[in-house]
């Protein structure tokens, strides 16, 4: 018997229009920083979400994930904050599946989305 494993990978993409406006609005070392502190937040927040699923907190695990959404949104990256939204949808049905399931999604495509705005950060925007 064969077992196939399957790792499920997500595309990600950072909307560079919204990273060249902050960077516009604030210049390079202001942005930089929001960047940066964003993406910190946004590891510690996910890193969160999961402690609170785990625990079965939902009301608070809506709360992280709706600020993720703020978070991602305000350095481009829609797919993170598409799926954020998604998770939170699935905790508003009270479809436990689906909350584990966008969940595990979110932590894919948090994942990739970090390393992506690290990836444009090594380049000049």
């Amino acid at each position: 018997m064969q077992v196939l494993q399957i790792k499920p990978t997500e595309n990600v993409s950072v909307d560079q229009d919204r990273l060249g406006a902050l960077y516009s609005q604030l210049g390079a070392v202001s942005a930089e920083d929001v960047v940066c502190r964003a993406l910190e937040e946004l590891a510690l927040r996910m890193s969160h979400c999961e402690k609170l699923y785990r625990a079965g907190q939902w009301d608070e695990l809506r709360k992280n994930t709706r600020s993720l959404i703020a978070i991602a949104d305000q350095i481009g990256m829609r797919a993170l904050s598409h799926v954020a939204s998604d998770v939170t949808d699935s905790i508003d049905q009270g479809n436990g599946v689906a909350v584990a399931a966008t969940l595990s999604r979110l932590m894919r495509v948090g994942d990739r989305s970090l390393s992506a705005v690290w990836d444009i950060q090594d380049i000049t925007i």
